[in-house]
């Protein structure tokens, strides 16, 4: 484990995206505390597929509805329009 500090890491972006990407920990600090670790991106093994959950989700009809107890309790009476 390396460890740098935040204007070595400005200076240096390149070589610790390298080093970062070969393996190694590379560690930002600021003020000697270590801040951040640099360790490469990886992709999503799997693409996100639309309609995944098609018929095993459940909406009332009345989801949106406006309920007269809810709304004395926040508002002290029904919301105008």
């Amino acid at each position: 484990m390396q460890m740098f500090n935040t204007h070595q890491a400005k200076s240096q972006l390149s070589r610790l995206i390298e080093m970062a990407l070969a393996g190694e920990d590379v560690i930002i600090a600021r003020a000697g505390k270590p801040t951040v670790k640099l360790v490469p991106h990886k992709a999503s093994k799997q693409p996100r597929i639309p309609g995944k959950f098609k018929g095993k989700i459940w909406v009332a009809d009345d989801f949106d509805a406006e309920s007269d107890e809810i709304n004395e309790m926040f508002y002290g009476g029904a919301i105008e329009p």
